[in-house]
């Protein structure tokens, strides 16, 4: 998959959060976000909106989870003291529910299916060398050193 095919995929992830309704194409986008924006301010009229903590696994992951929460006008944040991967959020359960968690879990799966193959490419054709997974032994032998840490 290209970058131009990676695009249009995610692009076709979020308007499918979006709920369908748009009147073309050219609006499709700016209809999609005002939609999203409409349907957030409905949910926090009938169900306030409580304190999240999503812990992500990793730092694409992070940043991802919070452009999503920024798009729809929400504020991520963290408390001093709490990891980088760790985003708090104030909204309604029912957006994260219905919307904003299944969208961030499609958008991240096609961004890391991406992301894995452009790498094992990367390292086929650089390191001219397979990737594969580390042998599996039994047990630990006795004076191995675990790695740094």
């Amino acid at each position: 998959m290209n970058e131009e095919q990676l695009l249009e995929k995610l692009q076709r992830i979020e308007a499918l959060f979006a709920s369908p309704g748009s009147e073309g194409e050219r609006l499709a986008a700016a209809e999609a976000k005002a939609r999203m924006l409409r349907r957030l301010k409905e949910m926090e009229a009938a169900d306030p909106p409580v304190e999240y903590r999503f812990t992500l696994r990793d730092n694409w992951s992070n940043r991802l989870f919070r452009a999503l929460c920024r798009r729809y006008g929400l504020e991520p944040y963290r408390y001093s003291g709490q990891r980088y991967t760790t985003v708090m959020l104030r909204v309604p359960k029912s957006f994260v529910d219905q919307t904003l968690w299944p969208e961030y879990e499609a958008l991240s799966e096609t961004l890391h299916d991406h992301l894995e193959g452009v790498t094992s490419r990367v390292i086929a054709e650089v390191l001219q060398t397979e990737d594969t997974e580390a042998e599996v032994r039994a047990e630990l032998t006795a004076g191995s050193k675990t790695g740094p840490q």
